[in-house]
């Protein structure tokens, strides 16, 4: 199993409703082949500031599968204009 990890930094002021959009993005990805479960945390002393954690059975799953699908392009514009600056994300096994 692999775990996707991306420090995500949202426009001040927009938590709200990046939140909102986050649980419509959720359906996407959780249909995803590969995709085994995720976790959205809000960090405490930073008010715009979340940590996203996926579990992917494999790296081709997350960067193949879902990045190179339709379903992608859903979820990129669902969310990606939230982000400043947008988040690097990294892979652990």
């Amino acid at each position: 199993m692999i775990l996707e990890v991306a420090i995500l930094n949202v426009k001040e002021g927009l938590s709200a409703e990046f939140e909102t959009s986050f649980k419509k993005a959720e359906g996407i990805i959780s249909l995803m082949k590969g995709y085994v479960s995720h976790s959205l945390k809000k960090c405490v002393e930073q008010e715009d500031k979340y940590i996203l954690l996926v579990n992917w059975e494999t790296i081709e799953d997350h960067e193949i599968g879902f990045r190179k699908s339709d379903a992608y392009q859903e979820w990129k514009a669902l969310l990606h204009h939230f982000y400043d600056p947008f988040p690097v994300v990294e892979h652990y096994k």
